[in-house]
């Protein structure tokens, strides 16, 4: 495979994850797409008139939930849902972040999620997120608005060999509090560095041409500028921030839109984009929140007048879910790190996740409908389980699966790099976990 011939799909996910640098803007995009396919807009606190093979979507911050209400009876056909994550580990600036130290200008930041922290060093930074402000006449009425600024702005410079022969010896040994914040300017004489609004602050109103006193709050995040990318000797890989997990997020949202192109469905089909994953879930709009289950209450009293009263658990019981999240290639470099019999290979087709632990959701009925569903399509499939003498990861999968009650399977596509500030993944395997899904929503 060369460059010029990368699937169609797969440049659509680089496409995805530029525009997307924070869950915000993730969610923002996903929002525009559903918008450009049809599907209607739904607020949290209207009344909901839903109609049969109807699409809809509910945007709430950094996530998203969208749904194709079936043509049969939910409590009899049930749903179909694809979980994801629009977040990523990250760099997230302080409430008070303006720092001054030995005549530079620093940010401070906390470390979001399990960032692999050494990999932020040395990196052209922008930063975005969400600003809230107050009303323009009447502060209290909140209003929120989307920064995106990509240029050169900030860089966490490393220690230069010189001030630290130790590194060879005893590695890199990096603290949060004291190494990570950025370099945003040096200071100065001038009369601006000795007010109380703050270099961010201004930096920020002169973005969004408002007033630095209208600028309440803000969840901002540092990303890296460089774009995400197509690689290798025959490009045969994709080179990206945020594979973990926009990739799987922009893999639902695709197989919706394709299972909907091909025609309508007896099941309901939902996808569930949450943010907060790499944080816990533990959050309203995160997948141990009660926003999925609200939603499909709401779906399900559709058919609450002429299927009883017990529509909701019905359809729990006969629904179904995948858990997407990316999963673990076999490094090349660390191989021993990997259980002998389960080594993903990049381009090897989706992953199956298994851990007897339920670290992972999968039982041996998700795991068998999913690889049949990969049969069915042609479609290579592989299995991960972690070396027994090591700890396992977690996905929403667990989470989900015991907030909704509905039977999960765990699966991803392979990659390398994870939590890196850049990923890697193949090429090949973005189009094929599209199949894969949009058939289960089938």
């Amino acid at each position: 495979m060369h460059a010029d011939t990368t699937p169609a799909e797969t440049l659509a996910l680089l496409d995805y994850i530029e525009r997307s640098p924070t869950p915000f803007h993730c969610a923002a995009e996903t929002a525009r797409r559903l918008d450009a396919a049809g599907f209607t807009a739904l607020t949290e606190g209207a009344r909901w008139e839903l109609a049969p093979g109807g699409a809809y979507y509910l945007h709430k911050d950094g996530s998203v939930i969208a749904f194709e209400v079936g043509r049969r009876p939910v409590a009899e056909a049930g749903f179909r849902v694809v979980g994801a994550h629009t977040d990523s580990p990250n760099l997230r600036v302080k409430p008070h972040p303006d720092v001054t130290k030995a005549g530079y200008r620093l940010l401070g930041v906390e470390v979001y999620g399990g960032a692999l922290e050494y990999t932020w060093l040395d990196r052209d930074l922008g930063l975005a997120g969400r600003v809230v402000l107050s009303g323009e006449g009447r502060p209290s009425a909140l209003e929120q608005r989307l920064v995106d600024i990509r240029r050169p702005l900030l860089r966490v410079p490393s220690l230069a060999i010189h001030l630290n022969r130790e590194v060879r010896t005893d590695g890199l040994k990096i603290n949060s509090q004291k190494h990570m914040p950025p370099v945003l300017g040096l200071t100065g004489d001038s009369g601006e560095d000795k007010d109380e609004v703050g270099a961010l602050r201004r930096l920020l109103a002169a973005e969004l041409d408002v007033a630095p006193e209208r600028i309440l709050s803000w969840d901002l995040s540092l990303f890296d500028l460089v774009p995400p990318t197509v690689g290798g000797l025959n490009g045969e890989f994709i080179f990206a921030p945020r594979l973990d997990n926009q990739a799987s997020s922009h893999a639902a949202l695709a197989a919706l839109l394709l299972a909907r192109e091909r025609g309508p469905g007896d099941v309901t089909r939902v996808i569930c984009l949450y943010d907060h994953e790499e944080c816990g879930s533990q959050t309203t709009t995160g997948a141990e929140g009660a926003l999925t289950a609200s939603v499909l209450q709401r779906i399900a009293a559709m058919g609450a007048e002429t299927g009883g009263h017990d529509v909701f658990a019905r359809a729990i019981a006969n629904s179904f879910q995948v858990s997407a999240d990316m999963a673990h290639a076999v490094h090349p470099s660390h191989d021993d790190r990997h259980e002998p019999e389960h080594r993903p290979a990049l381009n090897g087709g989706p992953v199956i996740k298994i851990n007897v632990n339920q670290r992972y959701a999968t039982s041996g009925e998700g795991a068998a409908l999913f690889e049949a569903l990969c049969r069915e399509a042609e479609i290579p499939c592989q299995k991960f389980v972690n070396r027994t003498d090591l700890p396992c990861g977690t996905t929403i999968g667990p989470i989900s699966a015991a907030r909704l009650g509905i039977a999960t399977v765990d699966v991803g596509n392979p990659m390398l790099s994870m939590h890196s500030i850049r990923e890697q993944a193949g090429a090949l395997d973005h189009p094929r976990m599209i199949e894969v899904l949009a058939r289960f929503m089938a």
